[in-house]
């Protein structure tokens, strides 16, 4: 997320999520790129991801997250840490506290520079890794176009600019115009909130939900009260799971919670409320893994290609921590 790209959420969308992709922002990548450079690139980001995974389930909808909150520009930005002359954004208002698996990145990194030196960007990284992460928790797989370059530089600024990621606060209409300013549609949206079948949420990212809003089951909001106080600054980092059926598997149980109005966030239950535009299609991926898996993997084929940084713009880093 260099200057130029944007901020976020704290679920991983999520989500998620993108700024204005075109059809020629993907000209540069190929699912191919590493075939003669780096052939074994894909079995050593899988083999550390399935250890990574195995030793934390947590940790698959982790580095998801951080591949959706870099591909608001697919550069590597957001791996970058504070310098003495530039401050990056891992301490971000969307990214402080909400994104991890950073070491994860770090030893797959290192173990390609063994192999492959100064071959495979970070950025690229992260898009195989989120890839095999979904499909390690049980997820679609889908071929990765690989071709990233890493940005020289990142953006604490750019990373707090409202409204270029998700919020958890956001009603559909924002949603819709953050996704369509990345060139993502309304089934794009959908189906990469399906995200959130993994992973935790902070309680301050759904405090209000859970005590103001009527569209929640009252159960549901009671279970969660208990580990999430309505004091204002009581509790803000306890964690709650996003889908509280099957919080470690890749599947639709996300969709039949907002059905069940069991969504944990204001903007994953906003997605179904009775007779909203986007009903229809929370109810289809609720009834069809398939449906879901496929559509999931276009869309996350679609925000890989957002605008990424290819050819001779940017560098491949040794250190995903730091520009050479």
């Amino acid at each position: 997320m260099a200057s130029g790209r944007s901020s976020s959420l704290c679920s991983i969308w999520v989500i998620v999520l993108l700024l204005g992709f075109t059809g020629s922002s993907s000209a540069h990548l190929s699912r191919h790129f590493y075939s003669k450079s780096c052939p074994k690139v894909f079995d050593a980001v899988k083999s550390i991801v399935q250890s990574a995974v195995n030793n934390e389930k947590r940790m698959g909808a982790s580095l998801l997250r951080l591949h959706f909150h870099d591909c608001f520009g697919c550069d590597g930005s957001l791996l970058l840490d504070d310098t003495s002359s530039v401050k990056g954004e891992k301490t971000a208002g969307p990214n402080n506290n909400s994104l991890r698996g950073f070491e994860v990145v770090d030893k797959i990194k290192s173990q390609l520079e063994k192999t492959c030196p100064g071959v495979v960007s970070c950025a690229d990284i992260l898009a195989i890794a989120a890839r095999d992460s979904v499909k390690i928790l049980g997820g679609p797989s889908w071929k990765v176009k690989l071709g990233r370059r890493d940005s020289k530089t990142a953006s604490f600024a750019a990373a707090n600019n409202s409204g270029a990621l998700p919020s958890p606060y956001a009603n559909l209409s924002q949603l819709k115009t953050t996704f369509q300013a990345a060139g993502l549609n309304k089934r794009d949206l959908v189906a990469l909130s399906g995200a959130h079948t993994i992973g935790n949420a902070r309680c301050t990212s759904f405090k209000d939900r859970i005590y103001n809003e009527t569209n929640i089951d009252a159960s549901f909001a009671k279970a969660r009260q208990s580990k999430c106080p309505s004091t204002v600054g009581s509790g803000d980092n306890n964690l709650a799971p996003l889908d509280v059926q099957t919080p470690d598997t890749f599947d639709t149980a996300y969709f039949k919670n907002l059905i069940n109005q069991k969504g944990l966030l204001h903007s994953d239950q906003v997605l179904y409320n009775n007779g909203g535009s986007t009903d229809s299609l929370v109810k289809k991926y609720s009834g069809s893994a398939n449906t879901f898996n496929s559509h999931f993997a276009k869309a996350m084929i679609k925000m890989g290609n957002n605008k990424p940084l290819a050819g001779s713009n940017g560098e491949i880093r040794l250190n995903c921590r730091r520009p050479n």
